[in-house]
C-alpha cells in the first residue's frame, strides 16, 4: 500500500464530512438567513430617509426610530381599517344568511320541484359527517397554528432587530466591511453600496408614491358610488397592486368589485371598468414618469426577476427581486463598456434602400449601353475588323499572361 493512499482516505471522508455539516447548518439556518436578507433591503429602503434626519443634527438612532415608528403606525393603520371592514362584512353575511338560503331555497324547489326547507337544510348541515370532521381537525390544530402565529412574530421582530441595526449603524457597518478589504476594493464596496440604497430607496418611494396616487383614485370612485368601506378599500387597492408583483393588480381589484356588487351589480361593473382603465394609465403614463429616475427596468425584465425570485426564495424573492435586479443592472452599467451605434441597421431600413439604389443604377446603365449589332447583319470588313480587334486582344492578354 503506498504510504500517501491512508492519508489521502482521511482527507476525502474529513471534505466530505465538512460538506455535510455545512449542508446541515445551512438548512438549519435558512431561516435566519432570509430574515437578515430582508433587514438588509428594508434598512437600504429606509436608510435615505435616515441620511436625510441625521444631515439636519438628529442622531442615528433617533432618526431610525422615528422612520419605524412611522412604518409601524401606517400598517397598524392598514390593518385595522382592513380588519373593521372584514368584520364588518362577515357580520353582515352571518345576518343576512338566513335570507340568501331563503332565496336559494325556493329557487331550487321552483326549478327541480322539490319541496326542501329551510329547517331541513339547517338539521342536515349541523349533523353533517365533513362539518363535524372539520370543526374535530381544526380544535386538534389550534396548538399548530398558535405554533405558526409565534414563529411569524419572532421572524418579523428578527428581521425589525436587523433591519434596525443595519440603517442606525450603516456607516460603521460599511467601515467594518471596508477594513478587511485592501484600499483599491473599498471604493468598488462603496460605490455598489450607494448604489443599492439609491436602488431600492427609489423603488419603494415611487411604489410608495403610486400606491398613494391609486388609493386616493380608488377611494374617490368608491366615495362617490356609495360603496361601503371605502376608505379602507382605497388603502388595499393603492398597497395591494403595488407592492405584490404581477398579480397584486388583480387581487387589489377583486375585493372593491365583490363589495360593490353587495350593493348594486351595476356598482360592480363600474368598479371593474375603472380598475382596467386605471392600470392601462398607470401602466403606460404614470409609471414610466415616476420610475424613470429610480427603477429604470424594461417590464420583461421585470417579470422574469420576479419569477425567478419567486422560484428561488418564494415570497421573499419576489418583494427583492426587482430592487435587486435594479442595483445589479446600475452597477454593471457603471463598469461595462457600451459602444455607440450607427443608425439603422436593419434590412428592411436603409440597408434595402440601398441594395434599391444599386439595382436601379445597374439597370440605368444597362439601358444607356448600345445594343450588339447581329452576326448576319455584319459586312466582311466589320467583321474582319471585328475578329481582328479581338484577335489583337486575345494576344495582348496573352502577352500580359506571360509578363
Amino acid at each position: 500500500m503506498p504510504r500517501w493512499l491512508p492519508r489521502a482516505m482521511v482527507l476525502a471522508l474529513s471534505l466530505v464530512g465538512c460538506y455535510q455539516l455545512a449542508i446541515w447548518g445551512f438548512h438549519q439556518l435558512i431561516t435566519l438567513l432570509l430574515n437578515v436578507l430582508i433587514a438588509f433591503f428594508l434598512a437600504l429602503a429606509v436608510e435615505p430617509a435616515v441620511d436625510w434626519m441625521a444631515a439636519r443634527g438628529m442622531r442615528r438612532g433617533l432618526a431610525t426610530g422615528l422612520v419605524f415608528l412611522g412604518i409601524l403606525v401606517a400598517a397598524a393603520g392598514f390593518f385595522a381599517l382592513l380588519g373593521s371592514m372584514l368584520a364588518g362584512q362577515i357580520a353582515t353575511m352571518v345576518e343576512e344568511f338566513p335570507q340568501y338560503l331563503d332565496s336559494v331555497i325556493s329557487w331550487i324547489n321552483s326549478t327541480l320541484h322539490t319541496h326542501l326547507s329551510r329547517v331541513e337544510v339547517q338539521n342536515n348541515l349541523l349533523r353533517s359527517d365533513w362539518l363535524q370532521k372539520y370543526v374535530q381537525d381544526s380544535a386538534n390544530n389550534v396548538l399548530a397554528v398558535s405554533a405558526t402565529v409565534l414563529g411569524s412574530l419572532f421572524n418579523l421582530l428578527t428581521v425589525a432587530l436587523f433591519s434596525f441595526y443595519f440603517a442606525a449603524d450603516g456607516p460603521r457597518l460599511r467601515r467594518a466591511l471596508c477594513s478587511v478589504l485592501p484600499p483599491h476594493r473599498q471604493a468598488e464596496v462603496l460605490r455598489a453600496w450607494e448604489i443599492a440604497v439609491a436602488k431600492t430607496g427609489g423603488y419603494l418611494y415611487s411604489r410608495g408614491l403610486m400606491a398613494l396616487i391609486s388609493g386616493l383614485a380608488h377611494y374617490i370612485l368608491l366615495e362617490l358610488m356609495g360603496v361601503p368601506y371605502a376608505p379602507a378599500l382605497g388603502m388595499w387597492v393603492g398597497l395591494v397592486s403595488q407592492f405584490i408583483p404581477t398579480i397584486g393588480t388583480y387581487l387589489a381589484g377583486a375585493l372593491p368589485i365583490l363589495i360593490a356588487f353587495t350593493v348594486d351589480p351595476w356598482h360592480a361593473l363600474w368598479v371593474f371598468a375603472f380598475v382596467v382603465i386605471y392600470q392601462q394609465f398607470e401602466n403606460y403614463l404614470l409609471q414610466p414618469r415616476i420610475t424613470a429616475k429610480t427603477v429604470d427596468i424594461h417590464p420583461a425584465v421585470a417579470f422574469g426577476s420576479v419569477v425567478a425570485g419567486t422560484a428561488l426564495m418564494g415570497a421573499v424573492g419576489a418583494l427583492i427581486a426587482i430592487p435587486a435586479t435594479a442595483t445589479l443592472q446600475a452597477f454593471l452599467g457603471a463598469y461595462v463598456k457600451r459602444y455607440e451605434v450607427p443608425g439603422d441597421l436593419r434590412v428592411n431600413g436603409r440597408g434595402r434602400r440601398r441594395v434599391a439604389g444599386l439595382l436601379n443604377r445597374a439597370r440605368r446603365a444597362l439601358r444607356t449601353e448600345p445594343p450588339a449589332a447581329p452576326l448576319q447583319d455584319r459586312t466582311p470588313d466589320a467583321a474582319g475588323s471585328a475578329d481582328a480587334a479581338a484577335g489583337a486582344d486575345g494576344r495582348g492578354e496573352g502577352r500580359e499572361g506571360d509578363r
